[in-house]
């Protein structure tokens, strides 16, 4: 396996683009972000400069007008250099919400300077501590008070705040006993952080075993100017349901770029580990998990692939988006199991990563959606199955 592009790759001219940017950013910088807890700054602003966090901003407004196979391709890239895109992945989706459903004066306003980097949008508001992906009974209110909104009520898991300008918000604008639906009655905002942080927002930190910048976040009387309403009250869940497929096909991009990132440090590693005087990667033993771990990623790679293509012709990719991201998550992690079993023992020493790739790609076993839920999602929507839940 000589390489995990293929030679009829349509974006091989990105890749190498990418991959030349990213050899300034070596094993011992991630070693080293990791080992301090730290976010890779140095990494975001060389990849905002270089225009690819704006792929998918359209050109009128500074970005690159991309789709969002090309988006993806950023994403696995960034994994299999032995980076985690979970450090920027945000500034790629998040600003959806705006271009879809913002006006022109929200999107004239801010779009420019997310594309330039002057404004980072790498934080989203949804998810709650008693409702967590049972989004429609979230307690976060927000109440119109003349040309305001007053939040109150709590998120968690919200990443990258600290490394933000701007944070979507999801909060209940009208009562849940008060709609048809459950589903109704929800409003997405804009916050601008630097003007919420300690003016009724309070921001918590949470450790975890993933370097990964999250937190818990309380809202106290905090006052959003009305202005700041994306589209419509009360459509705010249709809105966030319609970012979700570029979000989950992106994940399963990074999982993909993931997958190969293990699959090369095995095949590697098999090919000059000698022990009984012959290279491990000799025994069918280590050949067959490596080979079976290669075909599922390569399987994960054509869904990924398929669920950009819908989205990209504005197309129903809700199905292809889900599987793409079950399949890439499940193949990631199982050759993230081949390759630190494949390593024995040092694949548990620091100094050759696989340890912390190890710790990153389990992750995606969990969010940001469970695999659980995607098995529910193909029951209902695909198989026509009664509703689960």
């Amino acid at each position: 396996m000589k390489t995990h592009i293929p030679s009829h790759d349509a974006h091989q001219e990105m890749r190498e683009a990418l991959r030349g940017m990213f050899a300034s950013f070596d094993s011992a910088y991630w070693q080293k972000v990791d080992h301090e807890r730290g976010y890779p700054e140095a990494f975001v602003n060389a990849l905002t400069e270089a225009g690819w966090l704006a792929a998918l901003i359209p050109a009128e407004y500074g970005g690159s007008g991309l789709g969002l196979a090309e988006a993806s391709v950023i994403m696995e890239e960034i994994n299999f250099a032995g980076g985690n895109a979970g450090a920027c992945h945000g500034q790629m989706y998040n600003m959806g919400t705006l271009l879809r459903h913002g006006s022109d004066a929200q999107k004239k306003r801010y779009l420019p300077k997310i594309a330039s980097g002057e404004l980072r949008l790498q934080s989203m508001a949804v998810t709650e501590p008693t409702t967590g992906t049972d989004t429609t009974q979230l307690k976060t209110v927000a109440v119109k008070k003349g040309d305001k909104y007053v939040v109150n009520g709590q998120k968690v898991w919200i990443s990258r705040i600290q490394h933000s300008d701007l944070m979507i918000l999801l909060a209940r604008t009208t009562p849940l006993a008060e709609v048809k639906r459950k589903s109704e009655g929800m409003s997405i905002f804009i916050v601008n952080l630097k003007d919420a942080i300690g003016q009724g927002m309070a921001v918590q930190p949470i450790a975890n075993m993933v370097n990964h910048e999250t937190n818990e976040v309380f809202f106290d009387n905090l006052e959003i100017p009305a202005e700041n309403l994306i589209g419509e009250e009360g459509k705010g869940f249709k809105y966030i349901l319609d970012g979700l497929n570029a979000e989950r096909t992106l994940i399963a991009a990074e999982c993909i770029g993931d997958a190969y990132w293990f699959l090369d440090k095995a095949r590697r590693y098999a090919s000059e580990r000698m022990v009984f005087n012959r290279p491990i990667g000799q025994n069918q033993g280590v050949q067959f998990p490596m080979a079976e771990a290669y075909i599922e990623t390569e399987a994960a790679n054509l869904m990924r692939f398929k669920a950009c293509a819908l989205f990209d012709a504005g197309q129903p990719c809700g199905a292809e988006a889900n599987m793409a991201k079950y399949l890439a998550a499940k193949a990631s992690w199982e050759a993230a199991n081949m390759c630190l079993q494949t390593h024995g023992g040092f694949g548990f020493a620091c100094e050759y990563d696989v340890e912390r790739k190890f710790r990153e790609t389990r992750l995606y076993q969990v969010a940001p959606i469970s695999t659980n839920l995607i098995l529910s999602y193909v029951a209902e929507h695909v198989l026509g199955l009664p509703r689960s839940f």
